[in-house]
């Protein structure tokens, strides 16, 4: 691509970073850096949920991190997904040599689901696509990986807006399931359940034991499960330096 495509099209369809506003740029190099630039590490909320699996978080949620997941998420700037993409991927990798290995298989990239009111009020399925875009970065690293959409919710959740840790618990708890023929799929690779964000962790407790529930009869709870997101809260990365 020539240097001065971009500007051209920064003329005729004016951008702005997702992270600063910089002008004629998507997302400029400093919000990058801030998105992408620790690679992923260990993230741990407090306090921490009881059968909380091993996560990973690119970067802290704030400033431009937050600025550009709320973009994508909330205001359907789709073209942020392939930078999200790409922070996830990196948490993805973390998460699993934190987990103790790869396993046999591709990666499986197992994305929290989103209430369905939630999706159609967005207008589209926001984790999933930074699923897609983080697998897609794997596969062009050289690793296997794909997105196994397995998990679905059995029953309707309140707003999680407003809850305390406790009460989210209380609310998701056994909201999730595997769908019929799932745990045959997870049992072909290494699952990573995949979101954009972690709080309080109550989201990953229930998809973890949900994936759990949901392997093969044969070898009940036995799946091997770690988790990774774009973002963390700046806390749960700083318990980690203690």
């Amino acid at each position: 691509m020539r240097w001065w495509w971009p500007e051209i099209v920064g003329l005729v369809l004016p951008v702005a970073c997702g992270g600063c506003g910089r002008p004629r740029t998507a997302l400029c190099e400093a919000c990058a850096g801030a998105l992408c630039g620790t690679g992923g590490r260990r993230v741990r909320p407090v306090p921490e949920p009881v059968g909380l699996p091993v996560v990973c978080a690119a970067a802290p949620y704030a400033d431009a991190v937050r600025a550009v997941l709320l973009g994508h998420k909330e205001r359907g700037a789709l073209g942020l997904a392939r930078p999200l993409g790409v922070a996830l991927a990196g948490a993805v990798r973390a998460s699993v040599a934190a987990s103790g290995g790869s396993g046999g298989g591709p990666l499986l990239l197992v994305p929290v689901p989103s209430a369905r009111r939630v999706v159609r009020a967005r207008g589209h399925d926001a984790v999933r696509r930074l699923a897609l875009a983080a697998a897609a970065e794997l596969r062009r690293t050289g690793r296997a990986a794909r997105v196994l959409p397995v998990l679905r919710q059995r029953r309707a959740v309140a707003d999680q807006t407003g809850l305390g840790a406790r009460e989210r618990l209380a609310n998701l708890a056994g909201a999730l399931e595997v769908a019929a023929g799932g745990g045959r799929l997870l049992a072909a690779g290494r699952p990573v359940l995949v979101d954009d964000l972690m709080t309080t962790g109550a989201s990953l407790v229930e998809a973890a034991r949900a994936l759990r529930a949901g392997s093969e009869p044969q070898f009940p709870g036995s799946v091997q499960v770690s988790a990774a997101v774009v973002a963390a809260p700046p806390m749960s990365f700083e318990i980690n330096r203690n």
